[in-house]
């Protein structure tokens, strides 16, 4: 029995370094200043401005592609206050609206709030890459959780910016999202 015990609190442990250690250096530990030096710099303002082309999927949480989208998207700005309207068709035939309302601050803070969000989102912009950490809530028929969301935009070249976003609920990935957002000219 004993060596039972020992080996179940060796796998416990061992899977609870690797959970720590992917916390601490993985997706979620990154910065917005390791980008600070990279360019061409990312502002959102000009860069999630005018009419945007969204093409993306989302991985479950044993890393299979569940969903496809794509999405219309429209960024209006005055000043340091902005909204961004997104229109997404799923692989599903299913249809979403979403309005984000984000300010930004002469630091490179942002605010973001939007009406599925628990709260606001909080970021930075640094570089040629930008974060945004909030909670969303899915809609009713998706379940109605509430996830923790980490969302890094990584600035390609001056039209077009990739995204990555990961879904945690109790610290535990239950989807990613990746999807290529390129601005279209009028």
């Amino acid at each position: 029995m004993s060596t039972v015990l020992t080996f179940a609190t060796g796998v416990a442990m061992t899977l609870g370094g690797l959970a720590v250690a992917q916390r601490f250096r993985g997706f979620s530990a990154q910065k917005a200043q390791d980008y600070a030096k990279l360019e061409p710099r990312v502002d959102i303002r000009k860069h999630l401005s005018g009419p945007i082309r969204c093409e993306g999927v989302i991985y479950g949480p044993f890393g299979r592609v569940t969903s496809r989208f794509t999405a219309d998207m429209e960024g209006r700005w005055d000043g340091n206050r902005g909204v961004l309207a997104e229109k997404f068709t799923y692989d599903s035939g299913t249809k979403q609206d979403r309005e984000w309302r984000l300010t930004i601050g002469n630091d490179g803070r942002i605010v973001a709030e939007a009406d599925d969000l628990v709260g606001k989102g909080a970021g930075q912009q640094e570089g040629a890459a930008l974060h945004l950490r909030y909670t969303i809530r899915l809609p009713e028929n998706a379940g109605g959780h509430a996830l923790e969301v980490t969302d890094w935009m990584y600035l390609v070249d001056d039209k077009t910016i990739v995204n990555r976003s990961q879904f945690r609920k109790f610290g535990i990935k239950v989807a990613e999202l990746v999807a290529t957002m390129r601005r279209v000219d009028a």
